[in-house]
């Protein structure tokens, strides 16, 4: 770690805005094929999140 100059830094943070920048870009192109075809997915997720969290809870207290 003693050899990560600021150079690293400034490249390591234009690379990750540039990553962000191209997910957000290729999601908004796709966002009606999205629609589409993951109509349940966010309910999916969040009964799967809740299920997590009671078998979390329960085995704490048991």
């Amino acid at each position: 770690m003693e050899y990560i100059t600021t150079g690293h830094w400034i490249f390591a943070g234009v690379t990750f805005l540039i990553f962000i920048g191209v997910i957000v870009w290729s999601y908004r192109k796709d966002i009606n094929i999205h629609r589409v075809h993951f109509k349940g997915a966010s309910i999916f997720t969040l009964v799967s999140l809740v299920a997590f969290f009671l078998i979390f809870i329960f085995k704490r207290i048991l």
